[in-house]
């Protein structure tokens, strides 16, 4: 049993410790193993943590809780990502509130060249559907290396998963409880056969009972996963609302499919459009031309810089986004062993010069 995953998961189980706070101690502390080996005092010094937190930490018996969810994940050969690791998704370690840990089971890439989150209602209908299988069909047509990203639940959420398994596209479920179970019990078989290509993600450790409360703090993964969010059908209130919304707090791209005036579960996405929530989308045309999907890139950049006059430092990043396609300013920083406020420096002057795109989350590729 590793020592360190222990200390990583009874951090993520302390009550009333979320995902800022956790990251808030360990930033002051160093290491999670002194973050349960330093004083009361100490604790309650660091902003944000207070009496009653430090209690909390000194007190609790998560410890022993992190044993035993050791024992199910390597009985269950189950991944786990703590925030400060190598397989943490880049996309969500950006996203101030999200988890520290995951949980995953599968075989995926949550770092994939481009990830889509699919939202809706669980009482999705003829239309919802089809317009959510045609798009995911349009994916497959044009090759893209994809990742579709949803919440497993009845309807549109459902629907985007079935589509990307029957197109060959990797799909990942985020779950609100552990890999213990599945819920709804029905989506299991299309569970396990995503597990080839995709699989389930959840925050959630063995033995979660369902709670509602869950799958809002589920949608934070889904939203934060992704380069986008697009909701394919939804009522003037529900879930898929709540996860554009937390996409939009992310700086991330959120889109709607419109639906006829009256719909009952097109009013959400129509009053999503209506009050600029979304950018209205009716297929993967309008989703390129957002986006900024291209093909033949590199082609493009060759020739564009033949004529543009770059210094040593930019010439780097040009050859690196050459090679690499898409990077986050941390990786392009990791790469060149720079500080990131040098490279972003680096990063405006070949926007200027547009060579550059500059995608969710701080992501660059060339023109």
């Amino acid at each position: 049993m590793s020592e360190t995953l222990k200390y990583k998961i009874a951090l993520s189980l302390i009550p009333g410790i979320g995902g800022v706070l956790a990251r808030n101690v360990l930033a002051y502390i160093g290491s999670v193993e002194g973050v349960f080996s330093e004083s009361l005092k100490s604790l309650m010094k660091i902003p944000g943590i207070g009496e009653i937190n430090a209690r909390r930490i000194k007190n609790s018996d998560v410890l022993g809780k992190a044993e035993k969810e050791i024992e199910f994940i390597e009985k269950h050969k189950i991944e786990t990502s703590f925030y400060t690791d190598n397989n943490f998704p880049r996309r969500l370690r950006s996203c101030v509130d999200a988890p520290i840990l995951l949980y995953s089971k599968g075989n995926m890439n949550l770092d994939e060249q481009r990830v889509i989150s699919i939202v809706g209602t669980r009482n999705a209908t003829d239309y919802g559907k089809l317009v959510c299988d045609e798009l995911i069909q349009q994916f497959s047509e044009q090759n893209y290396k994809i990742l579709v990203v949803s919440g497993l639940a009845y309807g549109i959420d459902f629907q985007a998963h079935k589509s990307a398994l029957k197109y060959n596209i990797p799909t990942v479920g985020v779950v609100a409880h552990g890999l213990d179970r599945l819920y709804p019990a029905l989506h299991k078989e299309t569970a396990k056969q995503m597990l080839a290509n995709g699989g389930l993600v959840t925050d959630f450790t063995s033995g979660t009972k369902i709670d509602p409360s869950n799958f809002l703090r589920r949608n934070r993964i889904i939203a934060g996963l992704a380069d986008a969010t697009i909701v394919v059908e939804s009522a003037a209130k529900g879930g898929a609302l709540v996860t554009a919304d937390i996409a939009s707090s992310y700086n991330r791209d959120v889109f709607a499919f419109p639906g006829r005036a009256g719909d009952t579960y097109s009013k959400g996405c129509n009053q999503l459009i209506r009050n600029s929530g979304a950018n209205l989308i009716d297929g993967i045309d309008d989703l390129e031309y957002f986006m900024g999907w291209e093909t033949n890139t590199k082609e493009k950049v060759i020739q564009s810089t033949l004529f543009v006059e770059l210094n040593e430092m930019e010439q780097k990043i040009v050859d690196l986004l050459k090679r690499e396609g898409e990077l986050f300013i941390d990786q392009i920083s990791a790469q060149m062993g720079l500080a990131p406020s040098r490279v972003s420096a680096t990063l405006l002057n070949l926007e200027f010069k547009n060579l550059l795109v500059v995608m969710p989350g701080q992501m660059y590729k060339l023109r």
